[in-house]
């Protein structure tokens, strides 16, 4: 069997998503890459919100087009006694339901993860959502900033007075990260015991905070809170981006003092650096990292970018170049590993990253992003389901 057609880690299993913009839809699609079978059940009436952020991609929308690969789009109305009586049909056949409406959606149509332990109790029931239950957040809509906002992820991104958000959707994406990770634990355990079913809660909160990990546990503990300081870290110095002799910025890093002594003996020949006392100990560089900051600073302003990462990587340094998206997508190393594919939409083939998992024997499948309702037809088909009975006429 050839690592094209050799089938995925999650092969024989079958999620239906009811999910909208980035959460769900990308815990779904990881589950897709390694294999499952995907059934996005979107309402008839424009699908998911995600489908019309723009139209950037050929008519698309980018989110979507990232997100929702290799799935299969059926459209029900599941305001109707027909489409509720439909889904469960598909939820007879299925093994994972993933859902993240809007809070309190799933209780007022019946299938929110308790109601679905009897009627179908060998199903995965999971709910994402924004704040979890049972807390005074809880009834919020969260969208990706807000959660990031609320959680003090913003706080300490940026800079003193000038707060930011992480570029990409850091709390959709990891709350959908760990999503996976719990289905894929709930069916491993399916396996192993004999017995399938269980429900699993994931909120956008609840992840944010968990990244938050350092930053709150340093607070806690010192009473301080970490400045937000740009492209460096709270944690250690010398750590960060500097401009160079050519124009462009070079991102150096240390973790620990020997690497400090390397980059202060060997890349910027300063030995009266490596032994000036307040530069010592990584405390005492994050302490005086502005005197440490400017003369790395002045040392990368008098060398090309290519001679400062060339010597970097001589001695042992952390380096890298701070890029923008289109130098991401030209980057050599992504075409040097190969890791583009074309990938079909209504509007045409568009390139794609890979996954990030390379699984030793196993090709992504990278399937088509699906129109809304594109394959409705064919699914209610497989369950025996008449035009007229989808009408409600039967």
């Amino acid at each position: 069997m050839t690592p094209s057609n050799r089938p995925g880690p999650l092969s024989g299993v079958t999620v239906v998503a009811l999910e909208q913009a980035v959460s769900a839809p990308l815990c779904t699609r990881v589950l897709c890459d390694l294999g499952a079978r995907v059934v996005k059940v979107e309402n008839p009436d424009g699908g998911d919100s995600a489908r019309h952020i723009d139209d950037v991609v050929n008519g698309l929308a980018a989110h979507f087009v990232w997100t929702n690969r290799g799935k299969e789009s059926v459209a029900l109305d599941l305001k109707t006694e027909t489409g509720m009586a439909i889904l469960h049909r598909l939820l007879d056949r299925a093994d994972v339901l993933v859902s993240n409406l809007t809070p309190g959606t799933t209780a007022k149509l019946g299938i929110a993860p308790d109601d679905l332990t009897t009627r179908h109790p060998d199903l995965i029931a999971v709910e994402i959502d924004g704040y979890g239950q049972g807390g005074p957040l809880s009834h919020k809509r969260a969208y990706d900033l807000l959660v990031q906002a609320e959680s003090g992820v913003c706080a300490i991104t940026g800079h003193p007075g000038a707060p930011a958000k992480p570029g990409p959707p850091i709390a959709d994406a990891s709350t959908g990260l760990y999503t996976a990770l719990s289905i894929v634990a709930l069916l491993y355990a399916g396996e192993r015991r004999g017995a399938r079913g269980g429900a699993v809660a994931v909120s956008l909160f609840d992840t944010m905070t968990e990244l938050m990990g350092y930053p709150l546990t340093y607070t806690r503990h010192s009473g301080e809170e970490p400045d937000p300081i740009g492209m460096s870290s709270p944690a250690v110095a010398p750590y960060g981006a500097y401009r160079t002799a050519d124009g462009h910025t070079v991102v150096l890093g240390t973790i620990n003092d020997r690497e400090w002594q390397r980059l202060a003996r060997e890349l910027l020949n300063r030995p009266d650096l490596a032994a000036d006392e307040r530069f010592r100990t990584n405390p005492e560089r994050v302490e005086h990292r502005a005197l440490l900051d400017a003369e790395i600073g002045a040392w990368c302003a008098r060398h090309d970018l290519a001679h400062i990462q060339r010597r970097a990587d001589e001695t042992g340094i952390g380096n890298s170049r701070y890029n923008t998206p289109k130098d991401v997508l030209a980057h050599p190393h992504l075409a040097a590993r190969d890791r583009w594919r074309s990938v079909d939409t209504p509007a045409g083939p568009v390139p794609a990253l890979l996954p990030p998992p390379v699984i030793s024997g196993y090709d992504p499948p990278m399937g088509a992003v699906p129109g809304l309702g594109e394959h409705t037809a064919r699914v209610l088909a497989e369950l025996g389901v008449t035009e007229p009975e989808l009408r409600g006429d039967a």
